[in-house]
């Protein structure tokens, strides 16, 4: 019996499992329901509006609420990921942003008087309570993906964003019309505690899966995954944030490149999460249960783009090509697409405004390459606080982007300079890469 049970662990050693692909998978499904949380308010903000008595500059405030307690957390949200390990960190991440999720569905309890205030409160907390996703992500696929895998499995949980408008926004569409908007917020948040158990009991880091074989494990360390990221204690994780390392990742003429890059990248994320179902119902007269239909086909391209993004720089790199080359032309390429978002400007077709709306975020998803680049360049002693400077740049979006367009549409009664500024984004993002960035490599921290 103890040589077939020997003979049983010798063979199963030899088996190489995937796991790192379900890994991957409920990472992506998380990631889907984060970005769902964050467009409930832009699916239900018509009717939310109305019965609130919000104009479009409150709810240009409303939704850069989210967007500051985002940015604020970003920084100690990365010491928390680099001291704490990264499924602690994202298991009460996961569970309070859910909790503020469903509790916005009871503002309408509120007086009038304090409706808004309530509701600015709950986006607050669930920006708050949101920030260390992404940077915990990019530590997870580090830890179990080898480097000739990671910008396909960066660019895949990436993409989640715009699955998740695409599967989401018609089923938020339909619960606002049917059964009122409160059900958008109440819904989602009971999502978001099913895979809270769903994290609780999957996710393991590599050594410490169940499951794993020991040639999978030796195949990721062999290739460069950080297998052991959550117990290496580096100096950060111990005494807090180094501010030397801050500083060097701040002078470096690489990393402002793709922080600001992210930046502007995210303008255009931030306006199809707030403002573009707001934009088809108010300027072009369509209804919430269309809308909801309508809001799918640009998050359907978006989410082809954010993956064939990803392949086709890993696939450049099996080419031969260098790692600069292979990042920057998906970047180019897809933010020249995404410009084309200004020439709904010129029609009143809603079929080839949709079309328009499409391409350009196809454009956005496939030049969306900022995690992978990430992977990349973070410093090995600090890949959570550097993915929590990079989330910092990246999200001042969430709070320009909804403010800028709420006060233009306020101001001039049309969308018609929103669409110019997220167009001009685009192409932002796109010089920073030529312009600024060089050569893509791994930065190296000078110890003090």
């Amino acid at each position: 019996m103890n040589i077939q049970s020997q003979s049983r662990t010798i063979a199963q050693s030899k088996v190489r499992t995937h796991i790192r692909y379900y890994i991957l998978l409920i990472i992506f499904l998380i990631t889907a329901v984060n970005y769902a949380d964050r467009a409930t308010l832009s699916i239900a903000g018509t009717e939310v509006a109305r019965e609130l008595g919000l104009d479009a500059a409150d709810m240009g405030q409303i939704f850069a609420a989210f967007g500051w307690a985002y940015l604020i957390m970003q920084l100690p949200g990365g010491w928390l990921l680099d001291k704490f390990g990264s499924k602690k960190v994202y298991t009460y991440s996961l569970f309070f942003w859910s909790l503020f999720t469903l509790l916005q569905g009871f503002v309408g309890w509120f007086p009038l008087a304090y409706g808004a205030l309530t509701l600015f409160i709950l986006r607050f907390m669930l920006g708050f309570s949101e920030a260390p996703s992404f940077p915990a992500n990019a530590r997870i696929v580090a830890a179990w993906f080898p480097t000739t895998e990671r910008g396909t499995a960066s660019a895949i949980f990436n993409s989640a964003q715009y699955f998740s408008l695409a599967l989401f926004s018609p089923l938020l569409g339909w619960l606002t019309y049917a059964w009122g908007w409160e059900h958008v917020f109440i819904v989602m948040g009971v999502i978001g505690f099913v895979l809270t158990l769903v994290w609780i009991k999957f996710i393991h880091n590599p050594p410490e899966h169940p499951n794993i074989s020991k040639s999978e494990l030796e195949f990721l360390k062999d290739g460069g995954a950080v297998v052991d990221i959550d117990h290496k204690k580096t100096d950060t994780a111990k005494s807090g944030p180094k501010w030397s390392y801050v500083r060097q990742m701040l002078s470096s003429r690489m990393m402002l490149g793709i922080f600001f890059g992210q930046y502007f990248i995210n303008s255009i994320t931030w306006f199809f999460l707030t403002w573009f179902p707001i934009y088809l119902v108010q300027e072009k007269g369509m209804s919430i249960l269309k809308v909801g239909m309508i809001a799918a086909i640009p998050a359907l391209c978006g989410f082809a783009g954010g993956v064939l993004g990803g392949v086709f720089s890993d696939f450049l790199i099996r080419r031969g090509f260098s790692l600069t080359v292979a990042r920057k032309i998906p970047i180019v390429l897809g933010m020249l697409l995404a410009t084309s978002i200004i020439l709904c400007n010129y029609t009143d077709n809603n079929v080839l405004v949709v079309t328009l709306m499409a391409l350009a975020f196809f454009g956005k998803g496939f030049g969306a390459l900022g995690w992978p680049v990430i992977a990349d360049t973070a410093p090995k002693e600090v890949i959570g606080l550097c993915g929590g400077i990079f989330n910092v740049f990246g999200n001042v979006a969430s709070i320009v982007t909804p403010l800028v367009i709420g006060y233009m549409v306020k101001g001039l009664h049309s969308f018609n300079m929103a669409l110019i500024f997220v167009g001009c984004s685009a192409l932002m993002a796109m010089l920073c890469y030529l312009l600024v960035v060089g050569d893509i490599k791994r930065l190296e921290l000078k110890k003090q």
